[in-house]
């Protein structure tokens, strides 16, 4: 299945801070499946969903 980025964020974030966790969070929320993961080639954190997922109208 392919994946929809719904947001980046760069992995150099304030120690403590885990915006790209929180953002998936409010996503699970909201009953959209979003998960974390790395992409090391930007150096940044991503919020993905399967592309079924993206087309449910979020």
């Amino acid at each position: 299945m392919k994946r929809v980025v719904l947001e980046r964020f760069p992995a150099g974030s304030p120690w403590g801070s885990w915006p790209a966790e929180e953002y998936a969070a409010q996503r699970k929320h909201e009953g959209i499946a979003a998960e974390v993961v790395m992409d090391l080639a930007s150096d940044a954190f991503l919020v993905v969903v399967g592309q079924r997922e993206a087309r449910s109208g979020h």
